[in-house]
């Protein structure tokens, strides 16, 4: 791990932590953060001790977007690889993926931290799609925004540029929540061990339920969701949950309880 790396990566605990780490630009989408992403993530995925990711970031800026200060296009990081590529790794992925967000946001790191399964964002944080007021539009990030988002809020914020604070973000579902800034590391931590409370093929099943059911014909995902539900009740996983609850113990997958206090 160099100290020049846009991204930096670090596994504790059965977490894999990527930390934004370009502070002087405000954690643009430069060719090295896309880079570093995607390298962070396929890290990340292939860690079989790796049960979820958070993304997070040092500095005021939890990312600003497109680079624009050398007029660099938010799509030439590792060779071939464009935003589309990070924010469809972050959806696709098997594990959870968590956005701790401590600062603003804006442009492409919204469509970041629409990706991520659970944003989660200190109350002082600004959003906007600010793409309008340089003559552009969000049109890669609206793929993972729109979903989350009314007409009317999309047509608001997308059309105005407005900033918005992580209160209205979260109230419109653009985000999952906001809380004090003194609260988002213990909140961030609360999360993950709920994430880590659940089996591993549980949740990869549970998190592609959420992004392909809704798109499917009601017969089509009654039949898929029948097929898979049989298969998961027939699974190891299941069988050590459930004798997990009979004997009420933790099951293997989950984290060892901390020790009592004296």
């Amino acid at each position: 791990m160099t100290e020049d790396q846009a991204v930096r990566y670090g596994v504790s605990g059965g977490v894999a932590t990527l930390t934004m780490d370009q502070p002087h630009n405000r954690n643009a989408l430069t060719p090295a953060l896309l880079g570093g992403l995607a390298d962070g993530l396929d890290a990340a995925l292939a860690d079989g001790a790796v049960r979820a990711v958070v993304l997070t970031h040092t500095g005021p800026a939890f990312c600003a977007g497109a680079d624009l200060s050398g007029g660099e296009k938010p799509r030439a990081g590792r060779e071939g690889l464009g935003l589309a590529d990070v924010l469809a790794t972050v959806q696709d992925a098997p594990k959870p993926v968590v956005a701790r967000i401590a600062g603003h946001c804006v442009g492409g790191g919204i469509g970041l931290a629409a990706a991520c399964d659970i944003s989660v964002a200190a109350d002082a944080a600004r959003f906007a799609f600010t793409e309008v007021r340089v003559g552009v539009a969000p049109a890669i990030i609206s793929v993972v925004c729109l979903p989350k988002l009314r007409r009317a809020d999309a047509l608001d914020l997308f059309l105005s540029g407005e900033r918005i604070g992580a209160g209205r973000a979260a109230e419109i579902g653009l985000i999952t929540r906001a809380v004090p800034e003194d609260r988002l590391d213990a909140e961030v931590a609360a999360v993950v061990g709920r994430l880590l409370a659940g089996g591993p093929s549980a949740l990869a099943a549970a998190k592609r339920l959420v992004y392909t059911v809704p798109g499917m014909e009601r017969a089509a995902a009654f039949a898929r969701t029948t097929e898979l539900s049989q298969s998961l009740f027939a699974s190891a996983e299941a069988a050590e949950g459930m004798a997990a609850f009979r004997e009420k113990r933790p099951p293997s997958w989950a984290p060892p309880a901390p020790p009592a206090p004296p």
